[in-house]
Formats: structure tokens, C-alpha cells, sequence
């Protein structure tokens, strides 16, 4: 359903747009690193180093990034450093893993055999989780797929509140029981809903605490162990979206939830105004979960498909 994830002229602007702090950071840093500086030796390498993590790219994964050129440098014995950013964007690209959680590569398209498609959302409060699953409803619809969301959060009357406006800015039907109700109850019947509207996706909303990780770890089992009793295979995404201004406190975040439940894609939200872009790179690499939507702007067509080519290009 949908159509295949052909990367638009428009599509491309809003992604240079929204990365574009993120690139003049790295490369008026790049720039004072290789200035002199005919070929790549240890004092580039040294600056480089310090550039990716205070781009909050990460140390682990910087570390994997340096040793590769290093490599490089001593099997060509001379890499000029004009060539840095050629030999950064092909070593970047081969750590970021592309998403293929739907089994497609496709924009806002799912699997013909699941229907409807589940997508469970988790993530604290604050980091864009509301708005991405608005966007994620606006996309899907917009691929002509019919969406039925639930308000799963019960523990925050604005999450409920927030949702239904959502709901109704897109035009798709809510399933909420209001607040303190049992969020298993609600993923339930959200998706027998969903099942008697003969709907194409249903996007679950959760809790967005950073409680005791055993609690996290019961809560989200419940809902699951609730929706396999409607969906046996249910829920095919379960989708940890992470806010990217927040640097190597998403990276963070990332550890908590993957422990608590088998997270299956990312969504990184609010890259646009930000210098903090690079952690999307860290993040791949380090938990080995795809990147597949991320938000580089306020309207709700600036969540898009993450293609790790498209955001390394636009990156240099």
C-alpha cells in the first residue's frame, strides 16, 4: 500500500533544512581541523576524534570511525584531506543500519499479510512521542490507509487530551478509556476495533515514565501479551521514539527502553534547530535497532522515512 519511497526534491529540502545546524557545527569544526593540513595524519585524526564527540555521535562509535580511516591512511600511506569528507560519508553510511522492520523499504507503506499493522509507541514524556504518532497517522493516511489510534497512556490526562486532538486534526478514530484507566484494557480494544473497521494501522500510545525498569519491563509485556489475544503476531513495530536536541540523553533513554521491551525501530525527533544530529549516527550503530522515521520539523509532513543515503548526503 502507498508508494515506493522515492526520495522527492521536497522531501529533500525539508531534510537539508532540518539538518543544517547540525552540518554548519560539523564542518566550521572540520574546517579549523584541517586547515594547513595537506594530508590526514595523527593531529586530524586527534581533531576529528574530538569534533564527532562533541557531536554527540558518541565515543564508542567515533572510536569505530577513526580506527576505520586510520586503516585507510595506512593502506594508502598518503590521504589528502580533501578527500575526509568522501572517506567520512562512506564510513558513516556503512555503520547506520536501514530500516526493514515492515519487510519493505518503502515511504509509509505496510506488508500486504498484516492488516491491520500494529505499531506500538514508547518513550518519556517530552521528547515529541504525541506528535510523532499524529504524524505517523497523518502519513499513513495520506498513503490511503485507514488508522485507528489508542490512547494507551493513561497515566497523564494531557497524553489522552493530547491524542484526541490529534485524532481529530487528522481525521481518524480514537480508541480512550480517559485517565487511570488499565492501558492493557485500552490496547485491546483498540485493536478489536480495528479489526471490526477492517483497518490498515493501528498506532498504540503508551506510558512515558522512566520508572523502575521491571515495572516498565510488566507494563509493556502486559499490553503485548493483551493485543496477542486479538493479533497473535501483534505488535509488529514497537517503535522507541528519542528526542535528538537531547544528545547522549537519548542514547541514554535508548538503554533504558531496550532493556525493558524488544524495541524493534526509532523515531528521533526535533533534529531540525539542533547541533545534536550526529547521535542519530551513534544510536544506530551502538544498539543496532534502524532508525526508520525522524522528525526534522514542526508540520506534519516533516516526519519522514528515514533513508540512512538521503541523511548522510544531506549531512555533507
Amino acid at each position: 500500500m502507498g508508494v515506493l519511497n522515492i526520495f522527492t526534491k521536497e522531501k529533500k529540502e525539508k531534510l537539508d533544512k532540518g539538518l543544517f545546524v547540525t552540518k554548519q557545527s560539523f564542518f566550521t569544526k572540520l574546517a579549523k581541523a584541517i586547515t594547513g593540513k595537506a594530508t590526514v595524519d595523527h593531529d586530524v585524526l586527534a581533531n576529528l576524534e574530538e569534533i564527532l564527540i562533541t557531536s554527540d555521535v558518541g565515543v564508542d562509535t567515533t572510536m569505530k570511525i577513526i580506527e576505520r580511516i586510520q586503516k585507510r591512511v595506512e593502506q594508502q600511506r598518503k590521504v589528502e584531506t580533501t578527500e575526509l569528507n568522501k572517506i567520512l560519508r562512506e564510513e558513516i553510511s556503512g555503520l547506520m543500519l536501514q530500516s526493514n522492520v515492515s519487510g519493505l523499504s518503502g515511504d509509509f507503506i505496510i506488508p500486504e499479510n498484516k492488516k491491520p499493522y500494529v505499531i506500538m509507541v514508547v518513550g518519556v514524556n517530552g521528547v515529541g512521542k504525541t506528535t510523532t504518532i499524529g504524524k505517523l497517522a497523518f502519513q499513513f493516511k495520506k498513503a490511503g490507509a485507514s488508522v485507528v489510534l489508542g490512547a494507551a497512556d493513561t497515566f497523564r490526562a494531557a497524553a489522552v487530551d493530547q491524542l484526541k486532538i490529534w485524532a481529530q486534526r487528522v481525521g481518524v478514530p480514537l480508541v480512550s478509556q480517559g485517565m487511570n484507566a488499565d492501558p492493557a484494557s485500552v490496547a485491546y480494544d483498540t485493536l478489536s476495533s480495528a479489526v471490526s473497521k477492517k483497518a490498515d494501522v493501528v498506532i498504540i500510545d503508551t506510558a512515558g515514565r522512566l520508572h523502575n525498569k521491571i515495572n516498565l519491563m510488566n507494563e509493556l509485556t502486559k499490553i503485548k501479551k493483551v493485543m496477542q489475544k486479538v493479533l497473535p503476531d501483534a505488535p509488529h513495530e514497537i517503535v522507541l521514539v528519542l528526542d535528538g536536541s537531547t544528545g547522549q540523553n537519548a542514547i541514554e533513554q535508548c538503554k533504558q527502553f531496550t532493556t525493558a521491551t524488544n524495541v524493534n525501530a526509532l523515531a528521533i525527533t526535533k533534529l531540525d534547530g539542533t547541533a545534536k544530529g550526529g547521535v542519530v549516527i551513534g544510536i544506530s550503530d551502538q544498539f543496532k535497532i534502524p532508525v526508520k522515521y525522524i522528525g526534522v520539523g514542526e508540520q506534519m509532513e516533516d516526519l519522514q522515512v528515514f533513508n540512512k543515503e538521503e541523511f548522510v548526503n544531506s549531512l555533507f
